[in-house]
This record gives structure tokens, sequence and C-alpha cells, in this order.
């Protein structure tokens, strides 16, 4: 029997409203990465311990998500939730907040909508939501900020990539099929957490993770930015919640769940990209134990703030990439990576790295084509040569500095596994404990780090 919404959330939105979290204006945070997204580099101790493979090519071999649920289609749920249940801990959460982290950018693939999944041609595990809601608990209780990041898109968005939940150079991603998986798992993720009070904590929704960046590559992708903000809209203006810019029809309280969301998608301003997207997203709601047959009076206990969007920079994509600005309704914010640790940045050396960082205007760049605030949503210490802990000191200072000086970070990743090799540079708590970084995000080994660098001109955003 279905779960009525009534009986899930309180009666009163008053009785929640001042728990809603919003963006916070310094975002000074960490990754949860290969927690509910396993990238097998970051925790190859970890990883074999539950059956998969390391040093080898990860589209033939047990090295992504994907091959390994095909290796053990019997014991993939069971292998999975043992590492969801101690990759990510109380203790954990205790350390992000003795380390001041007020946000936390949680990878996630299309696979936690379980419904999605093509159980023919697609394997990944099951029972990752549960383990979610868990997580967003203890957030929650923390005080720490959400951004759910759609890191793991269906039919495979970045060819070759762990990240991507599969290693292949088949992207399929970018095709209407795919677009249309990918908007109906906006809608349910948008209606969750606005409806789960385990999701209050949550402040946005990341469409994507570095797509493909050759724009010629990516055909579609500029009405998918625009089919996601509306998509998201018309969820939040189905639960009563008003975005400037949209007029939308709203539907009577007597009206259920579903029928509100579909009234407020058959508005002009929706297309039927979107409202097709809604319509299956609602039985997929109904299964998560949120009855689409609830009165719509008691959708008013739903978060008043909508969800800030987010996008890569249109700058991640060249040959006349689409710009995100121009999907934007409601509050949106836009997402920049810089890891000089892959080249094509700075020449490898201390003194390139420090001047180049010191000058850096992506900031300005991203702002003149109206992609702003923007954040860091990744970077490391990671860099192309040896580095001493003496330069790490002042990597740390310098990179931070200047990431800080929009609308915040966060940092890649908040740990990696025993015998990774790399904790130095890219583990939070590992970089915290060397001394790298401050406990308190905001101070600094040196502040005055970039004086002797700073220059007359600037870097050029690339």
């Amino acid at each position: 029997m279905r779960t009525q919404l009534a009986a899930l959330l309180p009666l009163l939105w008053a009785s929640y409203a001042s728990a809603a979290f919003k963006v916070p204006k310094n975002i000074r945070g960490v990754n949860l990465g290969s927690w509910l997204l396993i990238e097998p580099w970051m925790i190859p101790e970890e990883w074999q311990k539950i059956g998969g493979e390391n040093s080898c090519d990860c589209k033939v071999c047990i090295g992504s998500e994907f091959n390994f649920a095909k290796a053990y289609p019997d014991t993939v749920d069971q292998r999975m939730a043992t590492h969801w249940e101690t990759w990510f801990t109380q203790s954990d959460v205790d350390t992000l907040v003795k380390a001041g982290i007020n946000s936390v950018r949680i990878p996630l693939g299309y696979w936690l909508v379980e419904d999605l999944v093509d159980r023919k041609t697609e394997f990944y595990a099951r029972g990752g939501l549960k383990h979610l809601k868990r997580g967003l608990r203890q957030l929650k209780a923390a005080g720490v900020g959400v951004l759910l990041d759609h890191h793991a898109l269906p039919g495979v968005a970045s060819p070759n990539q762990m990240f991507a939940g599969k290693c292949t150079t088949d992207v399929q991603f970018y095709t209407p099929y795919n677009y249309r998986r990918a908007l109906v798992w906006t809608a349910v993720m948008t209606a969750l957490s606005h409806l789960d009070k385990d999701f209050e904590n949550v402040w946005g929704i990341q469409a994507i993770n570095e797509p493909i960046m050759d724009a010629t590559l990516t055909p579609g992708y500029g009405d998918f930015q625009k089919n996601f903000v509306l998509v998201t809209r018309a969820v939040e203006l189905g639960l009563g919640i008003r975005v400037k810019g949209v007029q939308g029809k709203q539907a009577n309280v007597k009206a259920t769940l579903g029928a509100s969301m579909k009234t407020a998608a058959s508005s002009d301003e929706f297309n039927e990209e979107v409202s097709s997207a809604i319509s299956a997203a609602l039985p997929i709601l109904d299964n998560l134990g949120f009855s689409t047959d609830s009165g719509a009076a008691s959708f008013k206990q739903a978060k008043k703030e909508p969800l800030h969007m987010t996008f890569m920079d249109v700058s991640w994509q060249y040959n006349n990439p689409a710009n995100p600005a121009d999907a934007a309704i409601g509050p949106q914010i836009y997402d920049n990576h810089l890891y000089y640790s892959y080249g094509g940045v700075a020449d490898a050396n201390e003194e390139a790295y420090l001047k180049h960082i010191c000058n850096l205007d992506r900031l300005e760049a991203s702002g003149a084509l109206r992609n702003s605030p923007l954040f860091f949503g990744e970077w490391s210490l990671a860099t192309q040569f040896e580095a001493t802990d003496e330069f790490l000191f002042k990597w740390a200072d310098a990179q931070k500095l200047k990431y800080s000086e929009g609308a915040g970070w966060f940092f890649w990743n908040f740990k990696l596994g025993k015998n990774s090799g790399n904790n130095r540079q890219w583990s939070y708590f590992d970089i915290l404990d060397k001394g790298f970084f401050k406990w308190n995000p905001t101070a600094y080994n040196d502040p005055n780090v970039c004086a002797p660098y700073v220059v007359n001109t600037t870097e050029t955003s690339s």
C-alpha cells in the first residue's frame, strides 16, 4: 500500500520552514567523490576488497561501476552496500564540521533513480537512494548544505572516464532518448528535494559534470540546459513554489500531486519534453512512497526557496558552445574546474604555477559572459612535477585564495582510500593533517602568498 504524502511530511509548512538551507554566501566545501559513484583510482585497496580490479584498462576489466555490476549480478547490491555504509560515515561528517566545511557536492549516477535503468543492457547496483538519504540526514544534523551533482548521465556523457559510471568510447548521452531520461531524473530529484525531509539541506542540483569540451560533439546540449531548468521550475510551480520569471498555471489546492504537476507543466511556458518528463516522473515518485494521488493541500510544506540550478560555465566548451546563462529562470550558479596536473594551464614548474594562479581572471571572464556567480567545483593540489612540502604550503594557499574570490569552492576530494599514492595532494582530510590547509577554511598559512607573483597582465582563460 502506498504511503500517503501527508503521513510522511509535517502538516504545516511553518513547522520546518526555518530549516530550509540556502546557498552559502561563500562556499567552503568538498566533494564526496567515490561514495555513491566510485572512481576506482581513488580507492584501489577498497575497490579490490569488494571485488574490483586495478591497474587495468577500465573499459575491459572490472574498472567501473558498470563492469562491476555486470561481473557480480547476484551480489552487486550487497557488495556496493558494504562500500556505501563504510566510505562515508558519521566520523567523516564530524571531521567536516571540525574543518568548517559548509557545503558538500555529492556526485551521483542516473541509476540512483532505479526505474530509469534498462536492466537488459545497463548494469548498476540498486539501493543507493537509501544511503544518500542516510548521508543527507547526517549532514543536515551537522548544518552542512548539499549540491546534488548529476555526475554520471544516462548513455554516458564523457568518453573513457570512470566518473561516467562506464568507461567507453560509445558516448550516447547527447541523444533525445537519454536527454529525456536525464530530465525525468531531474523531475524526481527536484520533487524529493522539496518533499522529502531528508533532502531539506539540498540547495541545488547540477545538470551535468564535465560534458565533452568540443561543442560540435554535444548536439542538443543547449536545449537540454533549457529543459533542465524548465523541468525543475515546472515541478516547483506544481508544488506552489513561485519563481520569478515563471507565470505558469498552479493547480487548485484540491488537486492531487500528479494533477498539480501536470497542470503546471501544461502552461505555454513549458514544452512537450518538459511535460513528458514530469508525467514519467509521477509513477516513479509513487514507487518511492510519495503518492501522486495525495491532495495538493499537503504541498504547502514544501521548501519555499527554489533550487539553484547549476551548470559547468560556458568556458568549459569550445566551438561555439551554448551559454547556460540563456537557460536561467530563477536562481542559477556556475561551476568551473581547474586542474593544473593535467597540463595545458601553466608550465610545469613552481614559478609558472604560482604566477598563473595569482593572476587568474576566470571570474571576470565568466562574469562577462553572464556566468556569475561562479564557484570552483573541483580542484586539487596535484601537479605535473614532484612537489615539495614547502611548495604545497604555498600552492594550497594561493589556490584557495583565488577561488575564494568568487562564490567559493569544493575541493576534490574529501578523502582518498588507503595506499592510493595521491592522498598528499587529493585528500582534504590528509592535507589538513599535513598542515597545507588550516582547519579554519578561511585562514591561510600565508595570506600574502600571491604578492610576489601579481603582474599587470592577467592570464587569458581558454
